[in-house]
């Protein structure tokens, strides 16, 4: 059997983005389950689109999730006298001509088109009446008559009449090639056995099969995914948030999380089972269970698996993941985790967390009458601030249940909410903030933790 050789193609002119994740991944484990070979291009053509520190960022970026390449990565910025020999090849064999149509011209066949609403399609002028100049572009000389079809292996046969495609450009005038044309020439020499791409290169693939016809060379398997829709099954797209691996990342969201949520938008393993590590999926990875429609990116499912996977880890390895750095230089992990803040919630990195660590480090500013528990008075709440503080000076026991024992012993009968909602803000100066109990627990890890929660209740006191 033929040895399985499949390439992810990226272009530098952005970071990574989940689509091109999607695309990294399937080829990645449809090679490793036939125990073949997963090859890392760089489509860098387009110099004048390509972003500073895009090529870094693809590498890393498959570095990080656990795609590692065989070969590669091969910049096609290298192999330019390669596609100037085989351009030589189709000119001589007509399937390729020299197009010098000025711009204008160009832009007033596009009015043309528009004003009869129908698609653009060059009109051949300079295969008929061939011209001469210092510039012009290299035009696929692409045939009127017929149809051109080829089996994609998930959306099957795909039959396009020839009328319908454009003469696309081949060669820019600056002599650099595009997509359309190093594409096919790349997955030759590269023995690319299986093309799986986006399904927006549906389009293109007819012309593909007609370089690949035209060169004398047999195509390689076309696999084409589903889109990936925003929830409004809209193509996704910045526009519509973030799209960038890099993003997510920063966030806090788990590289484990994203792959094992990728994995999923278009995929359907047709089982139970939600989590898989990368080798499960290698070796449950079959392209019958891709599925044709467009896959919905679904960031509350995305937070579902993070909050999983976050579960597993250590609340110190939670932390380095959840709380950003400068808060871990002066709040100890165990603080964070008794205020229940490093809960695996819809986010890795916790939104707001300065602002709901930020009473541990110093007194917090509110405003006198959050203290208040629906109709108490001052002096209610001057009474239960003592009390309060009374009870914290004696603590014994410093465990969230041990200390909420002696508040219910103490409280009695009372109303619990005028005791522990001033305390509550007292402490923390937040409308909404883990428990009283929660929060003296967690203070008490401090070495000075009474004289901290004292002084808060002190600078209560003193509002009333």
């Amino acid at each position: 059997m033929t040895e399985v050789r499949v390439r992810f193609a990226p272009s530098p002119t952005g970071f990574l983005h989940v689509g091109g994740l999607r695309t990294a991944l399937f080829n990645f484990l449809f090679a490793r389950h036939h125990n073949g070979k997963f090859i890392l291009r760089i489509e860098d053509t387009d110099r004048s689109r390509e972003v500073a520190g895009a090529v870094d960022n693809i590498k890393l970026t498959l570095e990080q999730f656990g795609l590692k390449w065989d070969e590669g990565p091969l910049l096609q910025s290298e192999r330019l006298s390669i596609y100037r020999e085989h351009i030589e090849k189709l000119l001589v064999k007509g399937a390729a001509y020299k197009c010098y149509c000025s711009p204008e011209r160009i832009e007033d066949l596009k009015k043309q088109a528009e004003l009869q609403k129908i698609p653009y399609r060059y009109d051949k002028h300079c295969l008929k009446n061939p011209g001469s100049g210092e510039q012009f572009v290299i035009r696929q000389n692409v045939s009127e008559e017929g149809t051109t079809e080829f089996e994609d292996e998930i959306h099957g046969k795909i039959r396009v009449e020839n009328r319908l495609l454009d003469d696309g450009i081949l060669v820019k005038s600056d002599g650099w090639p595009v997509y359309n044309f190093a594409n096919v020439v790349d997955d030759h020499l590269m023995h690319i056995t299986h093309v799986i791409r986006g399904e927006e290169f549906i389009p293109s693939t007819p012309k593909h099969i007609m370089l690949y016809a035209a060169f004398g060379w047999d195509a390689p398997k076309f696999v084409h995914l589903p889109l990936l829709l925003d929830k409004k099954r809209q193509k996704l797209s910045k526009r519509g948030g973030d799209v960038a691996v890099k993003d997510y990342l920063e966030k806090g969201y788990l590289p484990e999380a994203i792959l094992n949520f990728i994995a999923f938008l278009g995929w359907n393993p047709k089982s139970e089972r939600e989590f898989y590590s990368l080798d499960e999926l290698v070796a449950g990875f079959d392209l019958k269970k891709v599925n044709k429609s467009g896959a919905v990116f679904d960031v509350e499912k995305l937070n579902w698996f993070n909050a999983h996977y976050l579960k597993l880890k250590s609340p110190e390895e939670r932390a380095k993941i959840m709380i950003p750095e400068k808060i871990l230089k002066e709040i100890p992990a165990k603080v964070l985790e008794i205020a229940g803040l490093l809960e695996p919630g819809r986010h890795g990195k916790n939104e707001g967390i300065e602002e709901q660590t930020a009473y541990f480090l110093r007194l917090p500013e509110y405003e006198q009458a959050l203290l208040r528990w629906k109709d108490g008075t001052d002096e209610e709440i001057r009474k239960n601030l003592e009390l309060a503080k009374s009870l914290i000076m004696k603590l014994e026991k410093v465990d969230k249940d041990s200390i909420q024992n002696v508040f219910f012993e103490g409280i009695g009968s009372g109303d619990k909410g005028k005791m522990l909602w001033p305390l509550r803000v007292a402490l923390s100066g937040l409308q909404a903030s883990p428990s009283p109990f929660e929060i003296i627990a967690a203070f008490l890890v401090f070495e000075d933790g009474r004289q901290r929660i004292a002084e808060r209740i002190d600078k209560a006191l003193a509002k009333l």
